[in-house]
């Protein structure tokens, strides 16, 4: 039998390469041969990401993290009780009120996706403070230094009892009977002042909870907590015919009792819960086919987001009635217009309506509606934004994004 030629080594190495060049040249004419799935979408997600600038809490990634608390791992958060002169807790039980907020640390750990902690540890004593509740100015408007001397009291009535070094940040909760301590503020450090201190450690945050917690419940933990992590309020400051018209119920940093207040994939790409592998982005011309995996669950792509300026992009984002969504009164495709140059309060954020002029169905408000469904368009032809939902199903929807 006579053996094969042998093909010099040279030759063997060769012609397979040279059939794979060709293959390649010849692929995108090949009948039925499907474009590579995010072929176009060679745009780095960092390309996306919107600096702040009005210098405080805002919609930029440039967040101060020598300012604000860095959301990730444990946060190890001390709550105190406190009652005044003028309305002493009497026979009411610390245990109630913090059962109104601790669950608040697993609403934030799954709306985080297992990325942040709340480690709450309850104080569960009375503590006096030394003025009355009517004395601290405490109402909407109250000034920084107001809202520090109320801060800088209740943590020396506990200092006997607590040793403040070992937490990042503190919870006051007063007695329900005090009327006066209304609403929930957040307290933020202002670098280059005395600040609190307490057994040698500086206090950066702190949230004082007022009556309002009796009506907002665990939610509003994350609502304030948020702000110590550098999110801005989505509500308007100027209530005009609706404070709740930028972004309706859609994120807890908007409307707290919100029909869908899972975090924004903004908030969450922000604030390192989602990373960049999850983020599709189309900074320059071009258009991408992108499978959304909708934002209550941790996998998949998160969202696909379209630059218009510096300080300027659309988002669009996959909600499901499923984990803290579990009251939206409609699922879809959720586009919004990010803005890192707005201050809080002023719309950073604002919600595109997929119907406007629909009657939000009974129990619903105004943009709770908003989501794009399968075979729906947003558009801004202006600023050079398609937004296609092409399909949907039970994990999220396949959206096609252009920018011309």
């Amino acid at each position: 039998m006579r053996r094969p030629h042998r093909l010099k080594a040279s030759r063997r190495i060769l012609l397979p390469v040279l059939a794979a060049v060709l293959l390649l040249l010849l692929l995108p004419f090949l009948p039925g041969t499907p474009p590579a799935r995010g072929a176009t979408a060679a745009d780095s997600p960092s390309d996306c990401a919107l600096r702040g600038t009005t210098g405080w809490t805002d919609e930029g990634h440039n967040t101060d993290s020598s300012v604000f608390k860095r959301p990730a791992g444990t946060i190890k958060v001390a709550m105190v009780f406190v009652d005044f002169p003028d309305a002493a807790a009497g026979d009411e039980s610390p245990a109630d009120a913090a059962a109104q907020l601790t669950p608040g640390a697993d609403w934030l750990w799954n709306a985080s996706h297992g990325k942040a902690w709340l480690d709450i540890t309850q104080h569960q004593r009375w503590v006096r403070m030394p003025h009355n509740s009517t004395d601290y100015g405490y109402e909407r408007g109250m000034t920084h230094e107001q809202h520090e001397a109320y801060v800088k009291d209740a943590v020396t009535a506990a200092d006997p009892d607590v040793d403040f070094s070992q937490y990042d940040m503190v919870y006051v909760v007063p007695t329900k009977n005090a009327s006066a301590i209304s609403h929930t503020p957040t307290y933020v450090y202002e670098p280059g002042t005395a600040g609190v201190v307490a057994d040698g450690s500086r206090l950066k945050w702190a949230v004082t909870f007022g009556q309002d917690m009796w009506h907002w419940g665990k939610k509003v933990v994350a609502h304030e907590t948020g702000h110590t992590f550098g999110l801005p309020d989505l509500y308007a400051f100027d209530k005009g015919n609706d404070e709740h018209r930028f972004v309706g119920g859609w994120d807890v940093m908007g409307l707290i009792g919100g029909a869908g207040p899972q975090y924004f994939a903004w908030h969450s790409w922000k604030l390192g819960w989602i990373d960049d592998s999850q983020v599709a982005c189309q900074a320059s011309a071009g258009s991408d086919t992108v499978d959304l995996t909708a934002v209550e669950y941790g996998s998949g792509t998160k969202m696909a987001v379209i630059p218009t300026g510096p300080t300027t992009a659309y988002v669009v984002e996959s909600r499901r009635k499923v984990q803290g969504d579990s009251g939206v009164c409609s699922t879809g495709a959720l586009v919004y217009k990010v803005d890192s140059s707005v201050k809080t309060g002023e719309g950073p954020i604002r919600v595109m309506d997929a119907k406007p002029n629909a009657t939000p169905a009974s129990g619903c408000r105004p943009l709770d509606d908003a989501p794009y469904w399968a075979g729906e368009t947003f558009a801004d032809d202006a600023a050079g934004v398609r937004i296609e939902v092409l399909s949907a199903d039970g994990a999220g929807e396949t959206v096609r994004i252009t920018k011309s």
